[in-house]
């Protein structure tokens, strides 16, 4: 897959938060968007995923076979977790995985049980997730977009809230399931996005 920007950039009132920005993202890469706190890292990735327009330029899609994909549709492609997603509160661990793969397919068609057993979570399924501690959340959305069989994966502050044995798990979780897809991590923590080789750096497009 391909994600093409074309002079995208974004204005909030008058200020333009990032001008101009030419980049392609291609498939079987992993890219780090790099800046401080309000730079606009988290902007543009909403703008990849086509939940925000941009407020100039053109982002453009295409499929592996390189046929092009609309944005609306673009959703069904990408798998997301970041800290201003919120998990339905009343649900159990084993209702928001039920829930959330009732609208993505599942990798290697893991069961419910084995996405339980990853989170390290079985005396917690059954628990309702306003009860989780802020790095319990983090880990649930980190692994439905992790075990979402989606050829795009976008982590914004993956390790956000998380203790060094859940950032270790996160790094885990990147080495078995980010093979072989276009990967975006929105950082400014460096072992988040130590093993990218390609960076995008905001603050060259201000």
């Amino acid at each position: 897959m391909e994600i093409i920007l074309n002079q995208v950039s974004r204005r909030f009132n008058r200020e333009w938060i990032f001008k101009e920005i030419n980049y392609t993202f291609s498939s079987g890469n992993a890219y780090a968007l790099l800046g401080i706190n309000g730079s606009g890292k988290s902007t543009l990735l909403q703008i990849i995923s086509g939940s925000l327009a941009p407020s100039a330029g053109i982002i453009s899609y295409k499929d592996c076979e390189g046929n092009p994909i609309e944005v609306e549709n673009i959703f069904e492609h990408i798998s997301i977790a970041a800290p201003y997603l919120e998990l339905i509160e009343d649900f159990t661990l084993q209702e928001i995985i039920k829930f959330h793969f009732s609208f993505k397919k599942r990798f290697l068609h893991q069961s419910d049980d084995d996405v339980v057993a990853i989170l390290n979570m079985v005396a917690n399924k059954n628990k309702a997730v306003k009860y989780f501690s802020s790095g319990m959340k983090q880990r649930v959305k980190l692994a439905l977009a992790f075990l979402s069989d989606t050829p795009i994966l976008i982590l914004d502050e993956p390790t956000a809230n998380l203790d060094e044995q859940g950032s270790n798990w996160y790094l885990e979780m990147i080495k078995k399931y980010s093979q072989n897809r276009l990967v975006l991590i929105g950082s400014n923590q460096p072992q988040e996005y130590a093993f990218t080789e390609n960076h995008l750096y905001l603050a060259d497009y201000k």
